[in-house]
């Protein structure tokens, strides 16, 4: 069932943002704006909520702006027997809509207002136990990588999300700072093998050793790349304290802007 939402105490300072971090295309169709919410929520199958008697309901984020305070807000919405309830999500400050529907999708997951689909049957993982660990195993926008963007937005930093430090070279990292040229990852402990807390699959285990191995190997090979062009990389797991991490990554940001 749907809880209570979490609000968030930031906003935006100066002048009003742009329409275009919170405004949809005039005239766009239904399909280009279910099409919009699959991509920011991370699939069609990652938009599902829970209703009484065992029901469910495939929801989207709305962005609203308050024009007094110049304040974003994301609302997760769906539809019910003809009423459209709403849960307030938070407060969302990036430059575009898309990367606001990804947080306002983030802040959902993060406070369990998400369900799992109806059906599986078009996911390639090849069990039910293997899609579980998928899905808790999320690389991007976890919990604690949300807490960490907030902090460091509350401090003063203004950084680019999931976007290419290099754009030529084909390395996303989760938070960029341009002028200071430093690139922060938050790596999952699954994905990229923590040595404290990855725990390999029971099935079809060489397979997963691979795998986890290349992305170790990745890594690597994208740490020299940047550092070679001149960055800073910096790279947290997603089960440090976001509170130390974000310190962390002000501190070095700082650090070498003077700032």
């Amino acid at each position: 069932m749907i809880g209570p939402a979490v609000k968030s105490d930031q906003g935006w300072a100066g002048k009003a943002p742009d329409s275009k971090a919170w405004k949809g295309r005039r005239g766009r169709s239904r399909k280009a704006a279910a099409a919009e919410q699959d991509r920011a929520a991370g699939g069609p199958d990652r938009r599902w909520v829970d209703l009484d008697g065992g029901r469910k309901a495939r929801a989207s984020v709305e962005l609203k702006l308050l024009p007094r305070t110049r304040r974003i807000r994301a609302y997760l919405r769906w539809s019910d027997r003809g009423r459209s309830p709403a849960r307030y999500l938070g407060e969302v400050h990036h430059l575009t809509r898309a990367e606001n529907l990804a947080e306002g999708w983030g802040f959902a997951r993060a406070q369990n207002l998400l369900a799992e689909a109806d059906s599986d049957s078009a996911s390639w993982a090849k069990n039910a136990a293997v899609r579980a660990v998928m899905r808790a195993n999320r690389s991007r926008d976890t919990g604690p990588e949300l807490r960490m963007r907030s902090l460091l937005h509350r401090a003063g930093l203004r950084y680019r999300v999931n976007t290419r430090p290099i754009p030529a070279l084909r390395r996303t990292a989760d938070l960029v700072f341009t002028a200071a040229r430093v690139a922060v990852f938050v790596d999952g402990c699954y994905w990229h093998g923590c040595p404290d807390h990855h725990r390999p699959s029971r099935q079809n285990s060489e397979f997963w050793l691979d795998k986890i191995a290349g992305n170790r190997a990745r890594d690597q090979e994208t740490n020299q790349a940047l550092v070679e062009a001149g960055w800073r990389v910096v790279r947290i797991w997603e089960h440090e304290d976001p509170v130390d991490a974000a310190e962390r990554v002000a501190g070095i940001v700082r650090g070498i802007t003077g700032r």
